[in-house]
């Protein structure tokens, strides 16, 4: 079964990773075990999770926008750092690009709650809301006892103050969580003449402006990058 992915030029193919296989995933950079969507002309293969993932989501840690994916960061440096884990990345990221907001992938569908052998009890995931309005205290990672820092999003146990790592805790990935579901909260409430209200935009439209503005981002980023090609050139 052939499947076309908006990143790649080419259809994509199911494939079942073989034992001993070293591929590496597109959207992600991680190794790629079980099924991955394979163009072998162009060693391409994406993760099912990161092929699958959804042109957009409505994630609790950034509810002003919906986050957009894409398939490479928006940024002229050409990566970014992610508010979840804060490590950088320079493929497939959830963006808001007003507000600068970036996750992973595998970032954004973290589950909302693991076990470790660890510890003997549910570990939740914290995150603060973006923006934060204030950082909380930095601590230590309880699994790898590195700094586990304020911003940075944890699995976390309050009544034994246990706190890890998302990495640390779990590799779990939760795909479909955060999609949109038309709930009442993002409909606008009609007037008294019926019509939906003019102070908000529905969110078909917020989507379609956010994606215009990331793509516009991007073909800024890019003439920035052969402006920069061009003046070390002239130089030469």
């Amino acid at each position: 079964m052939e499947y076309k992915h908006f990143s790649h030029p080419h259809n994509l193919k199911l494939y079942q990773v073989q034992q001993g296989q070293q591929l590496r995933c597109w959207g992600c950079h991680s190794p790629c075990q079980d099924s991955v969507y394979a163009c072998w002309s162009c060693n391409f293969f994406l993760h099912e999770h990161c092929g699958n993932a959804t042109r957009y989501v409505k994630h609790p840690y950034h509810r002003l926008h919906p986050l957009i994916l894409v398939p490479r960061p928006t940024y002229t440096s050409g990566s970014f750092l992610c508010n979840a884990c804060a490590a950088a990345g320079t493929s497939f990221s959830y963006c808001c690009a007003m507000c600068e907001v970036d996750l992973h992938v595998p970032c954004s569908f973290l589950p909302p709650t693991v076990n470790h052998p660890a510890h003997q009890h549910e570990l939740s995931l914290s995150h603060v809301e973006f923006p934060a309005t204030e950082a909380s205290p930095t601590s230590n990672c309880k699994l790898c006892h590195q700094l586990l820092q304020s911003r940075q999003w944890s699995y976390s146990c309050r009544k034994c103050d246990f706190s890890a790592h998302t990495f640390c805790a779990t590799r779990e990935v939760k795909p479909g969580l955060y999609q949109d579901d038309d709930d009442d909260g993002d409909v606008p409430e009609p007037d008294s003449n019926g019509a939906g209200s003019s102070s908000e935009a529905p969110a078909g439209d917020a989507v379609a402006e956010l994606l215009k503005l990331q793509l516009e981002m991007e073909m800024a980023a890019h003439l920035a990058q052969m402006m920069a090609a061009c003046k070390v050139n002239f130089k030469i």
